[in-house]
C-alpha cells in the first residue's frame, strides 16, 4: 500500500499504521490506554482521515464524465 506521513517527515506505511490503531484500539477494550496512548491513537486516526480524504480526491479529481453529447464535464 502506499506511504503515509507520520509526526516530523517520518513515514509510517499505511498496514502498519491501520495495525497500530487496531493494536491501541483492543488495548482500550481490554484495559485501558494511558494518556500518550490516546493522544498516539488520536494522531494516528488523524493521520488515516488526512490519507483517505487526499486519496478520495485525488480520484474524484481523475473522473471524467461525457454524456450523450460527447461534451466532457468534470
Amino acid at each position: 500500500m502506499g506511504q503515509l506521513e507520520k509526526g516530523e517527515g517520518v513515514f509510517m506505511d499505511i498496514d502498519k499504521l491501520i495495525a497500530r490503531i487496531n493494536e491501541l484500539s483492543r488495548k482500550n477494550k481490554a484495559t485501558g490506554l494511558s494518556a500518550a496512548e490516546i493522544v498516539e491513537r488520536d494522531e494516528l486516526r488523524q493521520q488515516y482521515l488526512k490519507n483517505f480524504k487526499s486519496n478520495f480526491r485525488q480520484q474524484l479529481d481523475n473522473i471524467t464524465i461525457v454524456d450523450g453529447d460527447d461534451e466532457i464535464k468534470h
